[in-house]
Parts: structure tokens; sequence; C-alpha cells
């Protein structure tokens, strides 16, 4: 199988590229060069989404069985790209997200919940309706199989952002460790290896919600595997959320991965993934997905963070309030 893989340097795209190699199948990559590192065995291109006559003498007149694409910015690269490789691939996979759903987002919500709005024709404004001006642009021009896959919080080794690398090294740097409780706040997410073994393994069709099924495990459990996993002398001090939210510490960003089990964000790790399911997605134990990434981390260490990216995870000062608000309990 010939699969091309617009990006294939960082996290979900790098996954793809290693799943598609490991079946034996002939792999395209296509990306501007700039961050991350291609793959040994890979029919490197270089070309520039943005630039549509770029993008077309890049891929010339190749044709595919899959092509994956993970852009996050501007929906108009989507659209150039699916608009060039309709009638020349086989199935059309675009990684989307579940930010493209309104927020709030309700408990147990399905595939047909309400989506922000957003244009296939935009330039990039913000994330939510960028991945959605995306998928807009898959359906509207690639004339054949398609996917849009909303994954939510994606982990696993190559992770970029660093939510699950600060879990691992904030354990492995020992001591006390505030964590986030209750103990059983369930999880939903998907190992972007998984994400990648399904789209090639399976090529499921339409929108779907791309991750595990709600508590495919807890927050407890992956705190534990990273005490596991790295070793470390390190003691976990489990928190009350009303802890977290009186230090005024931020979910998801200053503590990466947790949300609260009440307000806004209770539903974010509660979606409907039946219809994922039943086109075949399967989510690996969380011990494993915990175990690669910190042996990933050993071997590469966390990737270059972007300058205007915001740091992930808790500040020195920001643990200091979590303490000083537990000890006020």
């Amino acid at each position: 199988m010939r699969v091309l893989v617009l990006g294939g340097t960082r996290h979900v795209g790098r996954a793809v590229v290693e799943s598609a190699l490991a079946r034996g199948h002939e792999v395209v990559t296509l990306n501007r060069g700039r961050a991350g590192r291609d793959a040994a065995g890979v029919d490197v291109r270089r070309g520039d989404r943005l630039d549509a006559a770029s993008l077309a003498a890049a891929l010339g007149d190749d044709e595919f069985d899959v092509v994956v694409d993970t852009w996050s910015s501007a929906p108009v690269a989507v659209r150039d790209s699916a608009r060039l490789l309709s009638g020349r691939a086989g199935h059309y996979a675009y990684v989307s997200s579940r930010s493209v759903y309104t927020w709030p987002p309700a408990p147990g919500l399905d595939e047909s919940a309400p989506v922000v709005d957003a244009s296939a024709d935009a330039d990039a404004t913000d994330y939510a309706a960028d991945k959605r001006g995306g998928e807009l642009a898959v359906q509207a021009e690639f004339d054949g199989p398609w996917s849009c896959l909303r994954a939510g919080l994606v982990l696993g080794p190559y992770e970029q952002i660093g939510r699950l690398p600060f879990w691992l090294q904030r354990v492995a740097a020992g001591d006390r460790v505030p964590a986030p409780g209750p103990h059983d706040r369930p999880l939903q997410y998907v190992d972007a290896r998984d994400l990648a073994d399904w789209v090639l393994d399976h090529r499921p069709t339409g929108v779907l919600n791309a991750v595990s099924r709600p508590g495919h495990t807890t927050i407890g459990e992956l705190l534990e595997e990273c005490v596991r996993v790295t070793g470390a002398d390190a003691e976990l001090v489990w928190l009350d959320p009303a802890v977290v939210e009186a230090a005024g510490v931020a979910p998801w960003t200053e503590l990466p991965i947790w949300m609260p089990p009440t307000g806004d964000y209770a539903a974010m790790h509660d979606c409907d993934v039946t219809a994922a399911l039943d086109a075949g997605l399967t989510c690996r134990p969380v011990g494993e997905t915990v175990g690669d990434t910190w042996a990933w981390l050993q071997r590469e260490g966390l990737p270059e963070q972007p300058a205007d990216r915001p740091a992930t995870g808790l500040s020195p000062e920001a643990e200091q309030r979590l303490w000083a608000a537990a000890s006020q309990r």
C-alpha cells in the first residue's frame, strides 16, 4: 500500500509513518522540513501547503492508497490538498479534534452534537474553527472515501505538547507530588499509535470521535504508572478538586490531562465512541502508553517548544499555592 502523510515528523504524523513502515507500506511524507525529524526509509517531499503551486509541484502526478492529514492551522491548506488529491487517492483521513464541538460539551455527546462555525476557505483563526474548517474542506473537495477523526487527548511517544511528559518528569523528580483527585476520575484519550494503526488497518469512514471509551483508565492509574515506570521515590498526594480551585491552579494546562469532575469541564473525558469502536478502534493499556512515553523521553527528550506556546505543567509557584491551599483544609 502507498501511504502519503502530510506532515509526518511529529506526534500523530510520526506515529502514522512508523506504523506504515512496520507494515511494509511505501511511505511518502510532505512537509516544509522545519520541525521534527524525517524517518529513514521514507520518500520525503518538501513543499508549503499554504502555497498551492508548491504543493502541486511536490506531489506531481503521484497516486496513493491512503492520505493522512494532521494539519491544525488554516483550513485552506486542507482544502487545496483534498482538491489536488481527489481522484488520486483511495482514502483521505483527516485528524480533526473534539474541540470542534461547541463549548461546553455535553456528557456523552456523539458525532451529531453541535459544532462551531467555520469555513473551508478560511485562513487561520482559532484551533476549533481551523479544525472544523479542515473537516468541511475534506468533505467538500475529496471525491472518495474520507474520514474526519475527532481526536480528544492524544498521548504516547512523540507528544510535543508535553502533557504526559510533564507528569513523568515531575514524578521522576521525586518527593511529594500534588495529584489532582479524585483518584478514580475517569480519563478518555487515544495513544497516537492506536490512532495510526486504526487508520491504516481499517480505513474508517465518516465523522468519528477518536478516543478510548470513557474510563479506559483513571487519573489515579495513570499517575501510579508514572511512579512505576520511572522507579522514582515519589509520593502521590491526592488533592480534592476544591483545593485545586482554591489555589487558582488551572486544569488541563497547569495540571495536564486532568479535568475536575464538575462544571464545564465535567464532560471532557466523557464522549460517546460507539461508532469508532464499531469501526475497529482499539486502545492499548495505559501502562504501555506511559512506559513507552518514558522510554522515548529517555532517548530523545521533549521536543523544543515554540516560543509563543504557553508552558504546560505546574510552575514551582503554582505548586506552592497548591500545598498552601491543601494545608488550610
